[in-house]
């Protein structure tokens, strides 16, 4: 019988975490169960190759939502990484970490512990920034940041002084003591490779005797003793398992498989249960429920000066910029696609920055809405500016469909549902028209190619919305960490609310979105619960 102090289920940001902080004493033994394989790819570890591994079903679940009746019912295009590291082994490695407020929220939300500054030392203790370590900034952690100014393209100055055209501050930081402003992006990169949580967090941890990994696990179930956590089931190339946890079992497989796991368990919303004939062992309505994610909008332009585009179409500049970054691990192979980008207010009234702006110097007129083929631009010199409401009021849904693990839940996104989403949408489109009208873009613009000129009024700004927008891929909240166990589903320790020994630990917990990208605050829940989850067991 395979036994273990804790079992974890998912090697993604935060599942990397707790496999290296659980057994770096020594104490405890840990099984992390993966579903997917290797993070050991070359497409992985080069970062703008997430361009090929969001579309690779070896690493990827490649999930489709249901259609949206705010995006005239399209079918979105949900890739979530299925492999060691999890989607931070196939994301755009954007390091922001959120707003100081998005954590006091949580706090009041009836989440003791989740404030601003009790955030803080994680964020501290998971990072190195490259620029050095500070009273906001990690110096010595081991998920490396790096600023990627050597390598950016030209443009993104540019678009920094159109910014402060239209009167945004320069931010040199966005993940310092403030976030409002225009600049630059760090990724999770080091020496020209990908930091995934993997390589920050297994690569020092995997020869430790105490913790044992299994790939190509798909965890099917959660055995459960009564309302008691004991184990899980999991199937391994063509066989079942068990494995059983003497202290906890901990569910980190992200915002969709984790209340995907919890309800083929029974435990979810009894209606959902009893109709895929699973056995309701607690009615928990919160599993699956408060779904939210970034939606996000594009403008495409035509540039009369050399991008992106110029250098990577065509076999002779991927072939040059291929060998470059092979030899040197330089140039535009080196960075992710987002190199620009800022944090603006967009409308007066508001005390913090509610809006997220990208730019990057690339464009892809014939890509389906939210698909980017990184290696395959236009044919022309082209850009694009992006924006994305950061803190969304609409709520969607995680369901099972069938009993059988194997049978991909049901994701209803239900984007733009609100009437201020729908108006913040609108206000991220005209200010990203506004700030092409900035001297230093519009002297470069030759034509805006979509929306296109003939987009004016707020009925045709919507409109373009419902038909082009699209996720930024930061689905958080379907385990809703809060205090009330009929709308909640874990509590401020993490601890799913009328079970034992049984957790969950990644983005799925998140009250609300932060504002900006998801990771960095994926890995930040990691350490907390880490260290929580320590506390609870040193004298048991």
């Amino acid at each position: 019988m395979a036994q273990f102090d804790f079992v974890i289920v998912g090697a993604g940001s935060a599942g990397c975490v707790l496999a290296n902080r659980l057994t770096a004493c020594g104490k405890y033994s840990v099984l992390l169960l993966e579903a997917g394989g290797s993070d050991l790819n070359f497409w992985i570890w080069m970062p703008i190759g997430y361009g090929k591994t969001f579309y690779k079903r070896r690493v990827n679940w490649m999930y489709h939502t249901a259609p949206d009746p705010g995006l005239d019912d399209r079918i979105g295009y949900w890739p979530r990484g299925r492999v060691m590291g999890g989607s931070s082994s196939i994301n755009a490695m954007v390091y922001i970490r959120g707003q100081q407020e998005d954590f006091e929220d949580w706090k009041a939300m009836g989440n003791p512990g989740w404030g601003w500054e009790d955030v803080l030392p994680y964020f501290k203790k998971s990072e190195t920034n490259d620029r050095g370590g500070d009273a906001f900034r990690g110096g010595d952690g081991p998920v490396h940041v790096a600023t990627m100014d050597r390598d950016l393209h030209p443009l993104c100055q540019t678009f920094i002084d159109a910014g402060r055209q239209v009167q945004l501050p320069h931010n040199p930081d966005f993940n310092g003591a403030a976030q409002e402003g225009i600049g630059t992006y760090q990724n999770t990169a080091k020496a020209g490779f990908r930091m995934s949580a993997a390589r920050a967090h297994i690569g020092p941890a995997k020869g430790r005797r105490n913790l044992t990994i299994v790939k190509n696990a798909l965890v099917t179930r959660v055995l459960l003793e009564g309302r008691k956590a004991v184990g899980v089931t999991y199937a391994c190339r063509g066989r079942t398992h068990r494995a059983f946890a003497g202290r906890e079992v901990i569910l980190s497989a992200g915002a969709v498989n984790s209340p995907q796991l919890l309800q083929l368990s029974g435990i979810g919303p009894e209606g959902v249960l009893r109709s895929c004939g699973v056995e309701v062992v607690r009615h928990a309505p919160g599993v699956g429920r408060n779904l939210q994610d970034h939606l996000g909008i594009d403008f495409l332009y035509r540039s009369k000066v050399p991008t992106l585009n110029d250098q990577l179409h065509g076999w002779g500049g991927k072939l040059w910029h291929g060998m470059r970054y092979v030899l040197t691990r330089r140039g535009p192979l080196s960075l992710g696609v987002n190199q620009g980008g800022g944090f603006i207010r967009s409308r007066a009234g508001l005390s913090r920055p509610n809006m997220q702006l990208f730019f990057s110097p690339v464009s892809y007129t014939k890509a389906p809405p939210g698909k980017r083929p990184l290696m395959n631009p236009d044919p022309f010199s082209g850009f694009l500016t992006g924006a994305q409401p950061t803190r969304p009021t609409s709520r969607g849904w995680i369901e099972i469909t069938s009993a059988d693990p194997r049978d991909a839940p049901m994701i209803q996104p239900n984007s733009l549902s609100t009437d201020l989403d729908v108006q913040e949408m609108v206000e991220g489109m005209r200010f990203l028209r506004q700030l092409a009208a900035a001297p230093a873009l519009a002297d470069i613009i030759e034509a805006e190619i979509a929306p296109g000129d003939q987009v004016q009024s707020d009925a045709e700004f919507i409109a373009d919305a419902r038909a082009r927008a699209g996720t930024v891929f930061h689905p958080v909240s379907t385990c809703r960490m809060g205090p009330d166990p009929t709308s909640d589903v874990v509590d401020a320790r993490l601890r799913v609310h009328g079970m034992g020994q049984l957790r969950v630990v990644d983005a799925s917990v998140f009250p609300t979105l932060t504002s900006g990208n998801t990771n960095a605050p994926t890995l930040m829940v990691g350490e907390k619960a880490a260290d929580m989850i320590l506390q609870d067991h040193a004298t048991a």
